[in-house]
């Protein structure tokens, strides 16, 4: 089981997102444990179990335990804050925006792994969910920290990606004629 796997099972017509799954994957300027933890992140916020299988699969190997579970901790806090965060933007009332949000985020100071990381992390979950104002917030703590426009890109191309892969065997498995 692996990202060899998913790529695959992707059908013809969906083989740019096969050669961009197999390119985010083994041309990267990120560092090991970021794109690993980045791929697996975003898999999880794709909500396809065969991905998040093949995935995990091949993340085991490159990621720590504790980074392992630190992408999970990603993908799980921002389910949470993607939600929360895009519909007190999205509200026509903005004092929403200013109210005090009262919800634990501790994994968010404490992840376990570099800050910077597991922000990447998170602003990649954030792309899948589609929340601008925790991209816009992940985008400038990475920033500050110092990683480049190129690697941020980077994650989110990783996030695109993924989350194509997950929709397009999700597609391929409803469309398959049911078993007699």
């Amino acid at each position: 089981m692996s990202v060899d796997a998913l790529k695959s099972a992707l059908p013809d017509y969906a083989k740019d997102t096969k050669l961009n799954l197999g390119s985010v994957t083994t041309t990267s300027s990120l560092s090991e444990q970021q794109l690993w933890g980045t791929v697996l992140a975003s898999a999880l916020a794709s909500r396809n179990a065969r991905v998040v299988r093949e995935i995990a699969d091949d993340a085991a190997d490159y990621l720590s335990a504790e980074a392992f579970e630190a992408a999970k901790a990603a993908a799980s806090i921002m389910a949470m804050n993607n939600i929360y965060y895009r519909a007190t933007h999205l509200l026509s009332d903005d004092t929403y925006e200013t109210l005090r949000a009262g919800l634990r985020m501790n994994i968010i100071g404490k992840p376990g792994v570099e800050k910077a990381d597991f922000e990447l992390w998170c602003l990649a979950v954030s792309a899948v969910n589609g929340c601008g104002k925790c991209l816009d917030s992940h985008e400038k703590v990475l920033r500050d920290a110092g990683l480049s426009r190129e690697q941020i890109q980077e994650a989110l191309k990783i996030a695109a990606v993924v989350h194509a892969a997950a929709l397009t065997l999700e597609a391929e498995e409803s469309l398959a004629p049911a078993a007699v």
